[in-house]
């Protein structure tokens, strides 16, 4: 007399609970259709837009991200290095060259959760454009490491795989379609432990 309700009260939880798990892994999966990957950079134009498709709508709410109009922002990540090995504070980088033009832009590291790997107020943990060193033809050279370094640096947390951030803020790049001909600035390993 039991068996058939709970037997219905089991497929219940099952169905229930495969669809809340499944939504769930759908929205921490993809930020987006209409990636656009530049080297080691990849960003997504439509994501923070209006005309976004469900699924980066989906993600952002979750996220609780903030929503740039289409020529305000855009947002560039990058989880692993020009020669396509993941990003490790294990290791050094040299992030250098130009950022693409824009009022003001912003670099900084965060987890593969999206949370900064590292809660120290002494260390840098973020570079903007106002306040990153430049050379004489106006490009840049950024060191990521989780040992200080001279001049630009971004400290990361060792031992934990990371993300580099770079959010160009008041941008024609955002609003344009000329978004494949852009060059972002070179991330190259330079060493990994000791070395």
């Amino acid at each position: 007399m039991l068996r058939v309700p709970l037997l219905i009260a089991i497929s219940l939880a099952i169905a229930f609970g495969g669809g809340i798990w499944s939504t769930l892994v759908a929205l921490e999966a993809t930020i987006g259709f209409g990636a656009i990957k530049l080297g080691a950079w990849e960003a997504f134009p439509q994501a923070q837009t209006r005309n976004a498709d469900p699924y980066a709508k989906s993600h952002r709410a979750n996220a609780g991200k903030l929503l740039y109009g289409t020529a305000e922002g855009l947002t560039f990540t990058a989880a692993v290095d020009d020669s396509g090995a993941r990003l490790d504070g294990n290791c050094s980088y040299r992030l250098s060259g130009h950022t693409p033009p824009a009022r003001l832009w912003s670099l900084f590291t965060n987890d593969a959760n999206g949370r900064p790997p590292a809660e120290n107020a002494e260390l840098p943990a973020a570079l903007n454009s106002r306040t990153v060193l430049r050379s004489a033809d106006g490009g840049f050279v950024v060191t990521i490491s989780a040992s200080a370094q001279p001049n630009n640096w971004l400290a990361v947390a060792p031992a934990q795989p990371f993300r580099l951030v770079l959010t160009l803020f008041d941008t024609p790049t955002a609003g344009s379609s000329g978004l494949i001909d852009l060059s972002m600035p070179k991330v190259e390993k330079i060493g990994c432990g000791n070395a």
